[in-house]
């Protein structure tokens, strides 16, 4: 098993520093943060852009992996997006993480004066951006003409990276997905799936719905031929009514219905003082101390 936190991009530098050298002093294998321009309960509140934030984390920390969690096509386009992280993956060295999700339909879907898109439009939509990420971001070949390709929600015209990526063939691509739609796209190309589980707080309401995730993604990959066991699974532990670092014991539990299940890596968020993922940083302490344990 390996385990993720979320630092939320709510921290002035250089004091959102210590966050991140602490998530690797921990023994995290990887920390995230959000790619929204606001979001949600905290839309009022100070809230970094994600490619700066993800940039000076390289700089401060050695081992530990960075990720996007996630980004997506309501105001990203793929080769700005592929140019942005593969610069920050050649920064980090190699340790770029990148979380793809087909975007939500609050703040960022309209912030842009975007029109609003039906369920299939968004599902169009990132299967083009998927698509076109997964080109760009491979090693371009010297004296190529660059990437080109046009759909319906993306163009590029001989588009240029940053040249040899820093990690082959591409740096890892997780998606997030519930849908069927979804779920085939990340057993045809991802190198990993992420899944909040869904919207039921009933914790095993929560739980059954997360298997029957599962089941789904199993028959996904046996449809696109695809050894289950190829693909890296990512779960995010938390919720608005719910925070796995309440407790230690709430971790410990969580972990042990996570790794029950076939999820590689457990996801779960730095504890805030108030508000959603409110918790205890003492409580993360403690649980740092035991994830040698629990893997």
């Amino acid at each position: 098993m390996r385990f993720g936190i979320v630092i939320l991009p709510q921290f002035d530098w250089p004091d959102a520093a210590r966050y991140w050298r602490a998530a690797e002093s921990y023994g995290f294998d990887h920390a995230w943060t959000y790619d929204h321009l606001a979001w949600r309960s905290l839309a009022g509140q100070r809230w970094h852009a994600t490619v700066p934030t993800l940039t000076a984390a390289a700089m401060v920390t050695e081992r530990i992996g960075l990720g996007t969690f996630v980004s997506h096509p309501n105001y990203r386009h793929p080769v700005t997006l592929a140019k942005d992280i593969a610069t920050i993956d050649q920064i980090a060295g190699g340790r770029v993480l990148l979380g793809v999700g087909s975007g939500g339909t609050g703040f960022d879907a309209h912030v842009l004066g975007q029109p609003q898109l039906t369920p299939r439009e968004r599902a169009d939509r990132f299967e083009e951006f998927v698509h076109g990420l997964d080109r760009l971001l491979r090693f371009e070949e010297p004296g190529s003409e660059g990437i080109s390709f046009a759909g319906e929600w993306f163009t590029a015209d001989g588009a240029r990276m940053v040249g040899e990526p820093a990690q082959r063939p591409r740096m890892p691509l997780h998606l997030a997905a519930n849908g069927p739609r979804g779920l085939a796209l990340a057993a045809a190309v991802a190198d990993g799936w992420i899944t909040t589980g869904g919207d039921d707080d009933g914790t095993d309401a929560w739980w059954q719905g997360v298997a029957r995730l599962v089941e789904r993604l199993d028959a996904a990959c046996d449809a696109a031929g695809r050894a289950r066991a190829s693909i890296a699974r990512t779960l995010s532990l938390d919720s608005e009514a719910r925070l796995s670092l309440a407790s230690v014991g709430a971790f410990e539990e969580a972990v042990g219905r996570a790794r029950e299940l076939g999820f590689t890596d457990v996801v779960a968020h730095w504890p805030r003082p108030d508000g959603i993922y409110a918790g205890d940083e003492r409580v993360l302490d403690e649980v740092a101390g035991r994830l040698d344990a629990l893997r």
